[in-house]
């Protein structure tokens, strides 16, 4: 049978206020007893202390027995500190005995046989009574003192107290149990407050949070980390379901393009020349589309830790050169000016260099299709301390200070009025921000509004070289997941 978290913490707090209680009632119950037991041990030695100066103050040693006997019977038989006290001397011949004790035949113990005071209970014609036993040594001559005094008022002090623990101890463990109840629930109560909360949000209604507590405790750290985590979900919900809406919307465009120009084709007949215009443009639009789902699989299989990177060592200069090589003649056909300055020495790094030369590609064509001629697009690749820099700068339109944290945002376009006509998703910075981070690297971008921009990327200088070895996005230390950025 399972309990409840309250019930648990009830039953905790009742068997621990149980064995306190335990604890604390034997422990009085023995203080109490030794202490009375406690006060008629010093009232049983003060009696010792006196018969011993009243002996002292029979200075003569050979007193004879009858002697002492009287002497001692005048002494005590008019007291009632005697009333319990019988001595014997060495020979076990008594001195004194009281008349309550004759009946009772207390045995005499030989002052030879006492090594030092001793104390016991006896019971004397059914009553209870508490005496000790001393030997005196007195002028020269050896006596067994035992006197007593009755104890029935300690017994019965005692036995009141136990019997009124039993009758208040399970008084005290219910109202332990009802106050341990109600704590319990009343610790608990934010926690109900929370789990209500908490099942009364869907993804309808993301944007709610729990209640703010503010008891600085346990549960208000719980509370604000649920609050964070439902907002990281929330954030998450959001950006799938735009990711969602834009690559539909992106897919749409060209896929409506190209059944329209078929549509119009072939709704009557049509020159050569006009075919294979149409033509022309379904080409161009099931280009773009192609080049749009690989940019999305790209990002799926990033996403899902499938997409793989070969490391090795590699020399930057190189992988660089064979890209900028590639691009010069096209962006030299849009009437820009192409600049490109590399270091003289090799900068090896730890990389990829398929996805090197794709990081390139991405960041120059996001150059030339912001930049009008006449303008200039210049790559640079150098070496700064322990980090490989990679520069491209353009003199384009410039990114403004609020769009350049959205710009590696998946979709996200700064010019949405020219998407279209560049040819671009919105997707290309998304994988190239992928790439860096896959490379342990950063990339950063210095720009404002007609100025044009400048992207500077560092990548880890890799001093010693290694042999060449396959990461996936499997191992977590080498391949972490691509953020979903929409």
């Amino acid at each position: 049978m399972k309990f409840s978290i309250g019930s648990r913490l009830t039953l905790w707090y009742l068997a621990i206020f149980a064995t306190a209680q335990f604890l604390f009632g034997i422990s009085m119950w023995f203080v109490l007893r030794q202490h009375l037991y406690g006060i008629a041990d010093a009232t049983l030695t003060a009696q010792v202390e006196d018969l011993a100066h009243l002996l002292k103050a029979m200075k003569e040693k050979n007193r004879t027995v009858p002697k002492l006997r009287e002497e001692v019977s005048e002494a005590y038989d008019l007291e009632h500190s005697g009333d319990f006290l019988q001595i014997y001397d060495g020979d076990e011949n008594w001195i004194f005995r009281a008349s309550s004790l004759q009946k009772s035949q207390l045995a005499p113990i030989a002052p030879a046989a006492v090594k030092h005071a001793s104390f016991r209970n006896v019971q004397l014609e059914g009553k209870p009574y508490r005496f000790i036993i001393q030997r005196l040594d007195v002028n020269g001559r050896s006596f067994t003192v035992q006197t007593g005094v009755p104890i029935d008022e300690i017994i019965a002090t005692v036995s009141v107290f136990q019997r009124d623990l039993l009758f208040l101890a399970p008084l005290l463990l219910l109202l332990a149990a009802a106050g341990g109840y109600w704590l319990s629930r009343r610790a608990l109560s934010p926690v109900d407050a929370i789990a209500r909360a908490a099942r009364s949000i869907s993804g309808d209604n993301l944007g709610a949070r729990l209640d703010q507590l503010t008891s600085g405790d346990e549960l208000q750290r719980l509370s604000d980390t649920l609050n964070e985590m439902l907002a990281r979900i929330e954030s998450a919900f959001l950006r799938v379901t735009q990711f969602t809406a834009d690559a539909s919307h992106e897919l749409r465009t060209p896929i409506a393009l190209i059944r329209t120009e078929a549509e119009i084709s072939l709704r009557k007949s049509r020159g050569q020349e006009e075919y294979r215009e149409a033509l022309r443009h379904i080409l161009l639009e099931a280009a773009r589309t192609t080049s749009l789902m690989e940019e999305l699989l790209s990002l799926a299989r990033a996403d899902s830790g499938c997409e793989n990177l070969h490391l090795s060592v590699v020399d930057l200069n190189a992988a660089i050169a064979e890209t900028a090589s590639g691009w010069q003649h096209l962006i030299e056909n849009r009437n820009l000016r192409f600049t490109y300055k590399s270091s003289d020495q090799p900068i090896p790094v730890l990389a990829d260099r398929v996805a090197l030369q794709r990081l390139l590609a991405i960041m120059l064509d996001n150059a030339v299709k912001y930049t009008l001629p006449p303008g200039v697009v210049e790559l640079r690749v150098e070496s700064r301390g322990r980090k490989a820099i990679i520069a491209v700068r353009d003199t384009g339109i410039g990114i403004a200070e609020q769009d350049q944290r959205k710009i590696f945002e998946r979709f996200y376009r700064v010019d949405k009025a020219r998407s279209r006509a560049s040819g671009g998703a919105g997707i290309g910075l998304a994988i190239a921000d992928w790439i860096i981070k896959q490379h342990s690297g950063s990339i950063a971008v210095q720009s404002s509004i007609g100025n044009g921009a400048t992207f500077l990327v560092e990548l880890p200088l890799q001093l010693a070289s290694l042999p060449r070895r396959q990461m996936c996005a499997t191992a977590v230390e080498m391949q972490p997941r691509l953020p979903l950025n929409l």
